[in-house]
C-alpha cells in the first residue's frame, strides 16, 4: 500500500483530506509541488508553482489545495512532469493537457510562453487515443493506442527523434527507427527518450536507464555517478549490464529523470534501492524494508519525487486500533456500564483490564465490582469519566483546560503516567489570564510539579491582569501567601 503520507508535502494535507485521495504525483525541483486526484475524481494542486506548474492560472504559491476546475471528472490515465517543471497528462479517453514551463515548446502549442492552466494538446493528437505520457528535462513524449509514438520540445541530443537537434514545437511522429513497430511502452531521461516494442519495461533515470526482461532479468546503462546503475563501482556503462538483485526475480524497476535513485521490487516482495540515497552513494542494490518501490523516493531520493503517478486503494478495512476506537460507548458490543451523573457509558471488561493497571485490579473476584453489570461512579463528572474511558480505546484527550484540571486529578488518583502528562499539556495550551489562577492551585493540589511551575511563571508575567481576577482572590488563604511569598523571591513586586 502507497502512504502519501511518507512525502512531507503532504502533511500539509488533514487526516480527511488524505483519506479521500486516490491519485498523487509529488514533482518539482525541490519535489515542492503536488497533484491528486480524489475519489470523487476532483482535481486539486498545492506547492510553490515554480514556473506556473501547479495550473492554477496564476503564479501564486498556495499551502491549501486549490481545484484545478479544467480536470475534475478527466479520470487521469497518465501523469509525466519535466524539470522545469511542465506537467503532462492523458485521460482515460485519451485526451492530452500540458500546463507550466514552456521554454522549450514542450508544452506542444507551438509557442514558447509558459502554461498557467492545462490546455488540450491538440496537434496530431486530436485524433488519437493517447495512453501514456512521458516527459524528460524539456521535451515531451505521447504513446497512441495504436503504437504511434510523438515527442515534442528541446532536442538538444536529438532526443526527440526528427534527425536532427531543432526544437520541436509541436508533437511529431516518432517515425525513423520506428516505422511499422508498434511500441508498447516510454520512458524519458533528461535528454534521451526510450520505446519499448514487445513485452518488458524500461525507466530512465537522470542520465541512466534500466530494462526489466520478460524474465525478470535487471539491465542498466548510461551515468553512474552516484552508484545508480548497481554495479558495485561508479564507472558509467555505454551498453546494458546484468544487475543481480540477490538472485531473487525483479518484478518491478523505479527511476526517474529528477533523482540518481534507483529501485527495484522482487518477486518475494523485497525492495531494493541503489545510486544516490539522501546524499550517499549507494553502488549496490540495498534491501529495505519497504514494501514499494514508492516508498524509496518519498524517503530517500534528491529531491523526493514521486517516480510515477501513485495510485492509492483504500480498503474497507479496520486496523485494530480503529475497531477499538469505533466500539466505545458501543450498546451492541459492550459488557459493562458506567453510571454516572444519571448517565451512561458503555464499555468492554477485557480492553479496560488490557490498558489500565486500576480496571486490572478491580476486576478481580475478590472485589464487587468484579460481579456488577452497572458500576456507579460519584467522584467524578460525567465529562471527566466519558473523557478516561474514551482515552483507554483511542490514546487521546479531547477536554477544555477546566475539565483536564478533573481528568488530572483522575489520572493521580488511578496512577495514569501518560494521561496526567496529556493533561497537564492541554491545559499549558489553554491558559489564559482569567484561568491561570485556577490551573495554578489545581497543579498544587494534585503534585503537578512541572505543570506548578509553568502556571506560576504565567501568572508572574501577567500579575497585574491576574491579581484583578475573581479566581485569585477566591483562593484559600494559605495557598495565597504561599504564592505571594514565591512571587517576593522572584522579584515580582520590585519597584
Amino acid at each position: 500500500m502507497v502512504d502519501v503520507g511518507k512525502w512531507p508535502i503532504f502533511t500539509l494535507l488533514s487526516p480527511q483530506e488524505i483519506a479521500s485521495i486516490r491519485k498523487a504525483c509529488v514533482f518539482g525541483t525541490s519535489a515542492n509541488e503536488a497533484l491528486y486526484v480524489t475519489d470523487n475524481d476532483e482535481v486539486f494542486v498545492f506547492g510553490l508553482n515554480y514556473s506556473n506548474c501547479l495550473g492554477t492560472g496564476d503564479n501564486q504559491s498556495t499551502l491549501i489545495p486549490k481545484k484545478l476546475e479544467a480536470l475534475c471528472g478527466k479520470k487521469i490515465k497518465s501523469l509525466s512532469y519535466g524539470s522545469g517543471p511542465h506537467v503532462l497528462l492523458s485521460t482515460e479517453d485519451g485526451v492530452v493537457y500540458a500546463w507550466g514551463h514552456n521554454g522549450y515548446s514542450q508544452l506542444g502549442n507551438g509557442t514558447t510562453n509558459q502554461g498557467i492552466a492545462p490546455v488540450q494538446v491538440c496537434t496530431n493528437l486530436l485524433i488519437k487515443q493517447v495512453v501514456e505520457v512521458a516527459c524528460g528535462s524539456h521535451h515531451s513524449m505521447a504513446l497512441a493506442a495504436d503504437g504511434e509514438v510523438f515527442a515534442w520540445g528541446y532536442n538538444n541530443c536529438g532526443q526527440v527523434g526528427s534527425g536532427s537537434t531543432a526544437n520541436q514545437p509541436t508533437p511529431r511522429k516518432v517515425t525513423n527507427c520506428l516505422h511499422i513497430k508498434r511500441v508498447v511502452g516510454i520512458a524519458c531521461g533528461q535528454t534521451s527518450s526510450m520505446a519499448v516494442l514487445d513485452n518488458g519495461e524500461i525507466v530512465c533515470g537522470y542520465a541512466h536507464t534500466l530494462a526489466l526482461t520478460d524474465e525478470g532479468l535487471l539491465y542498466a546503462w548510461g551515468a553512474n555517478t552516484y552508484g545508480q546503475l548497481g554495479t558495485g563501482n561508479k564507472n558509467n556503462l555505454l551498453s546494458p549490464a546484468h544487475i543481480m538483485v540477490e538472485k531473487e526475480r525483479v518484478v518491478e524497476i523505479a527511476a526517474c529523470h529528477s533523482a540518481h535513485t534507483s529501485a527495484a521490487k522482487t518477486q518475494g516482495g523485497h525492495v531494493y534501492m541503489w545510486g544516490q540515497c539522501r546524499g550517499q552513494s549507494v553502488i549496490l542494490p540495498h534491501l529495505t524494508h519497504f514494501s514499494c518501490t514508492d516508498d524509496v523516493f518519498a524517503c530517500f531520493a534528491t529531491p523526493a519525487v514521486s517516480w510515477r503517478l501513485l495510485s492509492l486503494e483504500h480498503e474497507d478495512f479496520l486496523t485494530v486500533a480503529e475497531s477499538l476506537k469505533k466500539e466505545f460507548d458501543s450498546p451492541e458490543t459492550a459488557d459493562l456500564k458506567f453510571r454516572i451523573d444519571g448517565k451512561y457509558i458503555h464499555v468492554h471488561k477485557a480492553v479496560l483490564k488490557i490498558r489500565c493497571e486500576h480496571f486490572r485490579s478491580m476486576f478481580q473476584s475478590y472485589w464487587n465490582e468484579d460481579m456488577k453489570e452497572v458500576i456507579e461512579i460519584d467522584q467524578f463528572s460525567y465529562p471527566v469519566y466519558r473523557a478516561f474511558l474514551q482515552y483507554l480505546y483511542t490514546d487521546a484527550v479531547d477536554l477544555p483546560p477546566e475539565d483536564a484540571i478533573g481528568l488530572l486529578d483522575l489520572a493521580t488518583s488511578y496512577c495514569e503516567n501518560r494521561l496526567k502528562k496529556l493533561c497537564q499539556h492541554i491545559i499549558k495550551r489553554g491558559i489564559t489570564v482569567e484561568n491561570a489562577f485556577s490551573l495554578f492551585s489545581a497543579a498544587v493540589r494534585y503534585d503537578a510539579e512541572d505543570l506548578e511551575e509553568f502556571c506560576f511563571k504565567f501568572c508572574i508575567n501577567h500579575l497585574t491582569e491576574v491579581t484583578q481576577t475573581a479566581a485569585f482572590w477566591q483562593m484559600d488563604g494559605p495557598l495565597l501567601k504561599e504564592f505571594i511569598a514565591k512571587a517576593s523571591k522572584c522579584g515580582a513586586f520590585k519597584n
